[in-house]
């Protein structure tokens, strides 16, 4: 009886040891999987900028624009409409904010461009669109976005706008 539980337990740990060899084994397996099909790609896009040298030859313009949705009592709005800038400089803008209503209101930016296009070629570092907002009653506040356009911007793109949607978070804090 006691062989027999030794010989389990050999047989158990082999198999535990190899268990462990191929999940160690399976995260360079992986990261060539995925280069290999282009998901890394996926990845690359979140992350910062690789060439950040400003091209001093071209100016875009940037247009900014702020929507509230579900009726939400506040008052949103850019503090500049619109600035030229050259892709690859760092900006910094701020949009404000201020809850009109007398009660807690949690609400969630969303972001979207125009044309399309320059979606991707849209870099936000920091912005108040990453988490949501709980604003208190009559409050106001300045939310800042810093961003970069990318160098590789399509030529043909001179004007690119920045568009933010409040919405309200339903279940979000009431008070």
């Amino acid at each position: 009886m006691l062989a027999d539980n030794r010989q389990l337990f050999i047989k158990l740990s082999i198999i535990a040891a190899m268990m462990f060899g191929f999940g160690f084994a399976l995260v360079p397996l992986y990261k060539q999987i995925c280069e290999a099909t282009g998901v890394n790609d996926l990845l690359k896009a979140d992350a910062a900028p690789v060439n950040t040298q400003v091209n001093a030859a071209r100016l875009v313009t940037i247009e900014f624009d702020a929507n509230l949705r579900n009726d939400l009592p506040w008052r949103f709005k850019p503090k500049q409409v619109s600035m030229k800038v050259h892709p690859g400089q760092l900006v910094q803008v701020e949009y404000e904010l201020e809850n009109l209503s007398d009660r807690v209101i949690v609400g969630q930016a969303i972001p979207s461009y125009g044309p399309a296009q320059a979606g991707p070629h849209f870099r936000k570092l920091e912005c108040f669109c990453f988490k949501q907002q709980a604003i208190q009653p009559r409050e106001k506040r300045s939310m800042p976005v810093v961003f970069l356009l990318d160098r590789a911007l399509p030529d043909e793109l001179n004007t690119v706008t920045l568009s933010y949607t409040f919405f309200e978070v339903e279940g979000g804090k009431r008070s």
